[in-house]
């Protein structure tokens, strides 16, 4: 074959990488942006004055979510580990309606009976990033399709909420009706998008090789993974506990942590904005890193940084005196890309590297499991011992230790893997695992 046909031949190729990323890259991100928009644009209320038993009604709202999410979480751990293909539009459309039903139920109740749909609204949404990744997962280009799946998540918690200011400072929406309003026009796309999701081609032998083939797994399959690899897997899932805990204090709670009256109601958008791009050109590069080790070495070693970065910013924060944007965007900066880093590409690499046969959503649905079972575990604590703290110095306090556990766990990660790797591959021990070359 000369030149010229090669070149064409590589040229279509390209091609068609590039729109099945726009294709599915687009429908991922998008779908989970709008599974946000069914679950999150509550948080944009802060219902001043309004109580359940001496307790806060905020607090008791996203508590009762988040058991909600949690068990769909554990549940999780088996049905998307064991979801066949052909189940997985069906479940989607499932959980969306029910979803929503919630949210219009949580408009019709009085308050604060109402606060129990949100337990199923929990419920119905606790599978859905697991769903959605499997669809993604197991291929050349997933690097780039879990960044863009990732970054949903960024860009689509501060648009909830600016959103959910919108509609109720400017169309004067009910804080109760408010999520209902948002999610019947979320609801309709989100089921388009879930069919495109379905009809993805399924992935091809050059996939399989590059990112080893992506099998079930059965309750004994799961249970002897978990226990070969569970030195760093311990490691992982308790930094994960606080990053997910973090997350979701500053997800629910950011506009009482945050002074919105001095900002547009699209502040929190914007902000996002930037940091999901400046993300999404971080984990893109990954797609250039061929051998597995070293991708998941570099991951590791970013999301330390951001950690050491976390924790200056959070205890430095009267002495370092940042404006409270930059304060904000340095937070979410660092915390998103420690937290999407496991959401998205660390654990597609560690199957690859180590040629595990299984799927991501285990790995995905069981730390989300325990990191929200952290999350419940805090607010209740903080509801019965301390209900009125002041929420920045709560905050701020919370990430900087956060900052310190992970980031000890981390490189206790990367040692773990490097001679892990070393003695899988038979590498003498004077030579390292892995090189920058």
């Amino acid at each position: 074959m000369n030149n010229t046909a090669t070149e064409k031949i590589d040229s279509k190729k390209r091609m068609s990488d590039l729109l099945f990323i726009l294709w599915a890259g687009g429908a991922a991100l998008l779908s989970y942006s709008l599974v946000y928009a069914l679950r999150k644009p509550y948080t944009a209320s802060t219902y001043a004055g309004l109580d359940i038993f001496g307790f806060d009604y905020k607090t008791i709202v996203t508590i009762t979510q988040i058991i909600g999410y949690l068990i769909a979480k554990f549940v999780g751990i088996k049905l998307i580990s064991e979801l066949k293909k052909e189940s997985r539009f069906k479940f989607i459309l499932t959980s969306v309606t029910a979803a929503q039903l919630s949210l219009v139920a949580y408009g019709l109740i009085p308050a604060p009976y109402n606060i129990a749909a949100m337990f199923f609204n929990g419920l119905s949404l606790g599978c859905m990033w697991g769903v959605i990744f499997s669809f993604i997962e197991g291929r050349r280009v997933t690097d780039i399709l879990a960044s863009l799946l990732g970054i949903s998540i960024v860009v689509a918690s501060g648009t909830a909420k600016s959103i959910g200011l919108f509609v109720t400072n400017t169309l004067h929406i009910s804080d109760f009706w408010m999520p209902a309003f948002i999610g019947a026009f979320a609801l309709p796309i989100l089921a388009l998008l879930a069919y495109l999701l379905n009809k993805l081609p399924h992935p091809d032998e050059h996939d399989k090789q590059t990112k080893t083939e992506r099998v079930t797994l059965d309750k004994s399959a799961r249970k002897e993974l978990f226990l070969e690899f569970m030195p760093v897997l311990t490691m992982l899932f308790i930094a994960n506990l606080l990053l997910i805990v973090l997350r979701d204090i500053k997800e629910d709670f950011l506009v009482n942590i945050f002074d919105t009256s001095m900002y547009s109601d699209w502040i929190f958008a914007q902000l996002d904005s930037v940091v999901t791009l400046i993300i999404l050109g971080i984990f893109g590069l990954m797609v250039f890193v061929k051998n597995n080790l070293k991708a998941l070495i570099s991951l590791l070693v970013l999301v330390m940084i951001g950690t050491v970065v976390m924790t200056v910013v959070s205890f430095g924060h009267n002495r370092i005196e940042l404006s409270p944007l930059t304060w904000l965007f340095v937070q979410s900066l660092c915390l998103y890309t420690s937290y999407l880093t496991f959401q998205t590409i660390f654990f597609d690499r560690f199957i690859a590297c180590f040629k595990i046969k299984g799927n991501v959503g285990f790995f995905i649905a069981l730390i989300d499991f325990i990191g929200y079972t952290g999350t419940v575990a805090v607010l209740l604590v903080k509801e019965f011992y301390t209900p009125n703290i002041d929420w920045l110095v709560f905050y701020n306090n919370l990430a900087g230790y956060v900052g310190i556990v992970c980031c000890v766990s981390f490189a206790f990660s990367i040692v773990y893997i490097a001679q892990r790797h070393k003695k899988e591959n038979n590498i003498p021990s004077f030579e390292p695992a892995y090189s920058l070359e």
